[in-house]
């Protein structure tokens, strides 16, 4: 998954990148509203960290202003405990909030929440025929075999899982898998391709190359 992290506090804003990143997700870290807008209008993001007080301006104003084109879900990062602020910051259109200073694993789980219920989903789980897929473990499961992925190859397989059967470009995994810091090519994505697919090959799923145009997860119907 791509976040964007939108946080003028240089220390949490590294510790938070970081623990998003060996979850395998990569991480755009915006400080100002300014550059979250131009973040927005080069890319498309998962989900959005956004912090309240920026130098630049409120961000649950700037929050209000963009739902009206903005569908990514939002996580507000907010020192204020008030009640009344945080309904204020749900009904401007976040779709949850954290207050700070806030424990790591409970930001995880709120983001894995917001995202299984955009998703439609209830747990942290997809089928994928008679493969259940575990996002938070990363485990496959097939009768008695399982698979235990890393992290890179769970960002990556989870891009293919929410649409079994549909073809994603080598453009589109590198934007969903790494930030704009990060050096890749497409040969980087060969790569992380081919070797998630002979793993997963075991339990029954496989990723087929389509010619000029990318990859898509295919599932054995027994």
């Amino acid at each position: 998954m791509r976040y964007l992290l939108v946080e003028d506090n240089a220390e949490l804003s590294e510790a938070v990148v970081k623990r998003l990143a060996l979850d395998g997700h990569a991480v755009d870290h915006a400080t100002n509203l300014g550059e979250a807008e131009d973040y927005l209008a080069a890319a498309s993001y998962d989900l959005i960290l956004l912090d309240v007080m920026l130098p630049d301006g409120d961000g649950r104003e700037f929050l209000a202003r963009s739902r009206v084109h903005l569908e990514t879900p939002v996580i507000v990062l907010t020192a204020r405990s008030q009640v009344s602020d945080r309904v204020g910051a749900l009904d401007q259109g976040a779709d949850d909030y954290i207050t700070k200073p806030f424990d790591f694993s409970e930001l995880e789980a709120r983001c894995r929440a917001v995202l299984r219920r955009r998703g439609g989903a209830a747990r942290n789980e997809i089928a994928l025929g008679a493969v259940t897929f575990d996002l938070l473990s990363g485990v496959l499961r097939s009768g008695n075999d399982t698979l235990e992925l890393r992290s890179r190859e769970i960002r990556l397989l989870e891009i293919f899982a929410r649409h079994p059967g549909q073809i994603k470009s080598k453009s589109l995994l590198m934007d969903r898998l790494f930030s704009y810091d990060a050096t890749v090519s497409e040969n980087a994505i060969e790569v992380y391709v081919g070797r998630l697919r002979r793993r997963i090959e075991a339990v029954g799923l496989r990723i087929e190359t389509v010619r000029g145009l990318g990859y898509r997860l295919e599932i054995d119907a027994t």
